[in-house]
């Protein structure tokens, strides 16, 4: 099975390899073909030299490539992959030719950077699609069995039955046939069993049993393994412990986190007043209503502050002082504030909340006091996202959507939290540009969809 894996990583690495070796000979030719002539008469460069401005974009490249997820062939989507692909080498393109734009003392034209890119893409896009084909004929996608509780399974079968290309669900059991017969139906030949909804110590005997048989696993975390994920190994003696802080971030991490936000937020400020100023125009001329929506939201320790949004709904689109979320194709957004939404130009004046130190660039969305309220009444652990300072962005906006499940935002916050880093906030800072173009993203709450989970999805999370 390691043998396998390993194989499988270097298919996998071998084919993304060949796709971004190409994009860099692409560089390569224009780079000597546009731009060599004009550095050499400025600057005296060795053979040396202009290979290591070829070295330095095949690491750009491949350092956003992946960190979009553009060299994940065989586990995205082609169209995700071309997109991640896309966002790679546009960020790498723009910091490359910022690069020879000050080497060239201005002398560089856009055209040929446009054409480059444009070429990139193109070949990028078709070898995406051959290298998907070649690494789905090697590796066809695994057969599941899926142990499961008393919780509906549609949902979770519906996103396997997704990537037909990576899942086939052949099977499901549930816990209640007992672990006996979960554990011999296990070893039915399947490639990995799914293990969803089940009671804490089934599923970890579960676990166990399929881990000493070498079966594959894939599990749903629950809140308490979460905060685990995150835990510090140490040993007392011979025991080993884990060690989860009550502070998940240190002091110096706190006040890098505060300058870097300082910084940031006053220099997009000043970058993106043109976009503000028309922005509010736009707003104020479409009702002649206000131009600013304040609402009260929640940051760290339940502090409560008032959000700064562009208004995007109409004057009274809470009249009747009930908290709701926004469905799709809610008539209450005006034409206007859909637009604003879609691009997410409504968000723009939280850049003054971040300023001001009530956000953070990257933590948990601040919510309402009123969904707080009723989403701890029905899920009590909801309460740990206060634990950091409200961020614009955050795991649940970069890997979820507007409509993931409460449960499942409050996961993807805790991951952040107990894994925080500032290499973490730079990379979310990158995936969050790639949301912004991702459609997926900004899906209201369907029709029917809660906002807090029922008493007895509640109880079937708790350990």
């Amino acid at each position: 099975m390691k043998k396998l894996e390993s194989f499988k990583r270097l298919i996998q690495l071998s084919l993304s390899g060949i796709g971004l070796a190409a994009q860099v000979v692409i560089f390569a030719h224009f780079y000597f073909k546009y731009y060599f002539e004009w550095i050499r008469e400025i600057y005296v460069y060795y053979e040396k030299g202009h290979a290591l401005m070829i070295a330095v974009y095949a690491f750009l490249l491949f350092m956003f490539s992946n960190t979009y997820g553009g060299t994940r062939i065989g586990y995205q989507r082609n169209v995700e992959l071309i997109f991640s692909q896309i966002m790679g080498t546009f960020v790498t393109n723009v910091l490359a030719g910022a690069v020879i734009a000050l080497m060239c003392r201005g002398r560089i034209s856009t055209q040929e950077l446009l054409l480059m890119s444009l070429i990139q893409l193109i070949v990028a896009g078709i070898w995406t699609l051959i290298a998907s084909q070649i690494y789905k004929l090697v590796f066809p996608p695994r057969h599941l069995l899926l142990i499961h509780g008393d919780r509906p399974i549609q949902a979770i079968i519906h996103k396997l039955e997704s990537r037909k290309d990576k899942y086939i669900v052949d099977s499901t059991i549930n816990i209640n046939e007992g672990e006996d017969a979960v554990c011999d139906e296990a070893l039915n030949g399947y490639d990995a069993v799914v293990i969803w909804d089940i009671p804490a110590k089934e599923r970890n005997n579960i676990l166990k049993f399929c881990y000493g048989k070498g079966v594959r696993v894939y599990i749903m975390p629950k809140i308490s393994d979460v905060i685990l994920a995150g835990a510090e190994m140490l040993h007392v003696f011979d025991t080993p412990i884990l060690l989860t802080r009550e502070y998940s971030l240190k002091f110096e991490q706190r006040a890098i986190k505060r300058a870097a936000d300082f910084i940031l937020s006053l220099l997009l400020i000043i970058i993106t007043s043109p976009i503000m100023l028309i922005t509010a125009i736009a707003v104020k001329l479409y009702d002649f209503g206000p131009v600013i929506y304040k609402q009260v939201r929640c940051t760290r320790g339940g502090k409560k502050f008032k959000i700064l949004k562009f208004r995007s709904m109409r004057v009274d689109a809470e009249k009747d002082g009930v908290a709701r979320l926004a469905k799709k194709k809610d008539d209450r957004i005006t034409p206007i504030g859909r637009f604003i939404r879609k691009c997410r130009i409504d968000e723009l004046p939280q850049l003054f909340n971040i300023l001001a130190g009530d956000m953070s660039f990257i933590g948990p969305r601040p919510e309402r006091p009123e969904i707080i309220a009723q989403y701890v009444k029905e899920m009590p652990e909801f309460a740990f996202r206060t634990k950091v300072k409200a961020g614009l962005a955050g795991y649940a906006q970069v890997y979820g959507k507007y409509n993931t499940t409460p449960y499942d935002k409050l996961k993807l916050d805790l991951c952040y939290i107990e894994n925080y880093s500032v290499w973490l906030d730079l990379k979310l800072m990158l995936l969050t540009i790639k949301v912004l173009f991702w459609p997926d993203s900004t899906e209201g709450v369907g029709e029917g969809q809660i906002t807090a989970m029922s008493e007895s999805e509640a109880e079937e999370k708790n350990d």
